[in-house]
């Protein structure tokens, strides 16, 4: 029983084609949702997601992104482009939301290949 060269050929190359698209990342995304107090979602809110390590060792400033609040109070920043297959964690940010004389903060774990959500309310600044 013999083999045909070019059949062992076209199955290696398609079964090589088949394993590369089942490892396609996924987009790594955080959503910051900003509200008042009344629980009102803010459109036009200022939205800053920075990181502040106690010992960078890049640049930290890399994962630095603002952007507006849409109508339906919700900030979108994707980090797709800085995540690493293999990677173990992505990063841990600082968020700062502000609109006239409202600020909102808070920290958000960002989970590599996934769509992350953290909600922020808008308080008076003090």
């Amino acid at each position: 029983m013999s083999r045909n060269p070019f059949a062992s050929l076209l199955l290696l190359v398609g079964f090589s084609v088949f394993s590369s698209a089942c490892n396609k990342d996924e987009p790594t995304v955080a959503v910051i949702i900003v509200q008042n107090e009344a629980g009102t979602l803010m459109e036009g809110v200022r939205v800053e997601l920075f990181a502040q390590p106690a010992f960078p060792l890049n640049d930290p400033n890399r994962l630095n992104k603002e952007t507006l609040t849409n109508a339906a109070g919700r900030a979108e920043f994707d980090f797709s482009e800085f995540y690493k297959k293999g990677q173990s964690g992505f990063a841990v940010l600082d968020i700062r939301a502000t609109k006239d004389t409202l600020i909102g903060e808070g920290i958000i774990k960002i989970i590599e290949e996934e769509t992350t959500n953290e909600t922020v309310i808008l308080l008076p600044a003090q």
